[in-house]
């Protein structure tokens, strides 16, 4: 199951604990570097998805751009943010924007877990090259 969602009575939801956590090797065609991102894709509306991502220390993902606007908040751990020609640390609390068509890319300085507000909603099998 790509994504974890269930319908009840017109609320659309998704357990975290249903969702199976998937290793991706590439984001855009770019291939990571230090290894692979585990990606939850939680949950996905009609305009954008929500992921959870989880960072080894020393994983990154590489600059790239994407027709999608992102926004990254960190949920543990410390990663080094590169949007444009800004690069910044954040850790547990902090938040960024990707904006569409902007050169950007994340790198974990630690273990970290970042989740992501994509919008509008890439097709995440396109998105990201999977591993099974």
């Amino acid at each position: 199951m790509l994504y974890g969602i269930e319908r009840e009575a017109s609320v659309i939801k998704s357990r975290n604990a249903d969702v199976e956590a998937v290793a991706v090797s590439a984001v855009e065609g770019k291939p990571m570097y230090g290894g692979n991102m585990l990606v939850k894709p939680l949950i996905k509306g009609d305009e954008m998805t929500f992921l959870e991502i989880h960072y080894a220390a020393g994983v990154g993902a590489p600059l790239h751009t994407h027709t999608h606007e992102s926004i990254a908040y960190v949920v543990k751990g410390k990663v080094k943010s590169t949007v444009g020609s800004e690069e910044f640390i954040m850790g547990p609390g902090d938040v960024c924007r990707h904006p569409k068509g902007v050169l950007h890319g994340l790198e974990a300085l630690e273990d970290s877990v970042v989740v992501e507000v994509k919008s509008p909603a890439p097709d995440i099998g396109a998105f990201f090259a999977i591993r099974k």
